[in-house]
């Protein structure tokens, strides 16, 4: 049998890694990052991490949920105490998409509305719903999307409105920060009328915090700037350090009833061990400040190279825009320097390493990135 041959692979075969570092099977290392899509918060093999899981693989890794699980309701306090949103509930599934898809039926069980809101080049997972909520072309829609969407441009709060006085909407879903759309970030303005005009409508707004939450940005959630208090919002990818794992914070006005959402493995024990122990380390050793201060010491460093049409992001996730394709460079990077990016867009390169990133390995991927592009330009 062979792979079902879906996904572009770089030509490196990791065998160990620790903190922001991998090693291919022949002693080669390089500096990650990109942290398989975002998914590495707290580094790679952190001993902390290593110890929670090995201790509850040796009590009990899996059961459903057909039993009281402690870590559950350990993970739900923790986790509200770090976001400080502690009036909120959790439900815990597998996947971003999961996440995204629980959010919309949830949102259309309490309005009993079908339409959603959704934004141009937003990517939101690859379950039905999920797809149906993203405009990317590269992702093939299925023949039944299973909801009513309207795409509309960011920060056009104008066309929401229009949209949201037509009485049929059932939510409004944007990222905290669009990451596949090449590090694109809402305005704390539109983000403030959304909430507003979600709360006069009834209409549920839906924050995506998928790959710009658990601290990438520089706070714990990207749209914790703006001031606003999302309906629902969703999370996976650091959440578990790249353990399995997702989420849905949801806020008091919605009410629980048996049976409304269900998951076979979403909040397994070991899925609930890798949560906390990330949790853990986040707040012992400050990595959301840590993420602050290196991503502005990044951005202020890449402003200062030519040939580069725009710097968007914060804290550790970071886009880099050229006016020709991007790919090239992150080749180099790769095989020069041996350095993980990441590309969107085509001429964006991408920057989601882990939190623990140091400003001594920034320091060193600005040397190497400055050294590829002024090759790019001779």
């Amino acid at each position: 049998m062979e792979l079902f041959d879906v996904y572009p692979l770089m030509n490196v075969t990791p065998v160990k890694a620790e903190g922001c570092y991998v090693w291919d099977e022949a002693g080669v290392k390089y500096l990650d990052l990109y942290g398989g899509h975002a998914v590495i918060s707290i580094g790679h093999t952190h001993p902390h991490y290593v110890e929670r899981l090995s201790s509850q693989l040796h009590r009990i890794g899996f059961y459903s949920n057909s039993v009281q699980n402690p870590l559950q309701r350990e993970l739900a306090k923790k986790l509200g105490e770090v976001c400080g949103l502690t009036d909120y509930s959790l439900f815990l599934c597998n996947s971003g998409a999961e996440a995204n898809e629980n959010a919309l039926k949830l949102a259309s069980f309490h309005n009993g509305k079908a339409r959603v809101i959704a934004f141009n080049k937003a990517f939101h997972g690859r379950t039905s719903g999920a797809v149906a909520v993203t405009d990317n072309p590269n992702i093939q829609a299925p023949v039944n999307k299973g909801h009513i969407v309207s795409f509309l441009k960011l920060n056009d709060l104008d066309a929401v409105e229009a949209e949201i006085t037509k009485g049929d909407v059932s939510a409004v879903i944007i990222e905290g920060i669009q990451g596949i759309a090449g590090i694109v970030e809402p305005e704390d303005a539109f983000l403030k009328g959304l909430e507003q005009l979600c709360r006069r409508s009834g209409t549920v707004l839906i924050l995506d915090e998928i790959q710009s939450g658990y601290g990438r940005s520089g706070d714990f959630f990207a749209f914790q700037k703006s001031g606003i208090k999302p309906d629902i919002i969703t999370l996976a990818k650091g959440m578990g350090n790249g353990f399995p794992v997702g989420g849905i914070l949801i806020s008091p006005e919605f009410k629980p009833r048996h049976g409304m959402l269900g998951t076979t493995f979403g909040g397994n024990y070991l899925a609930c061990a890798a949560s906390l122990a990330v949790l853990e380390v986040m707040e012992s050793e400050k990595l959301i400040a840590n993420a602050r201060a290196v991503g502005d010491y990044l951005i202020g460093q890449l402003k200062k190279i030519p040939g580069i049409v725009e710097i968007r992001g914060r804290g550790l996730m970071i886009g880099i825009e050229f006016n020709h394709e991007a790919a090239p460079i992150r080749k180099k990077l790769l095989e020069q320097h041996h350095i993980f990016t990441g590309v969107s867009s085509t001429n964006v390169i991408r920057l989601l390493p882990p939190l623990c990133l140091t400003g001594e390995m920034a320091a060193y991927f600005i040397d190497c990135f400055r050294q590829v592009i002024e090759e790019e330009r001779t």
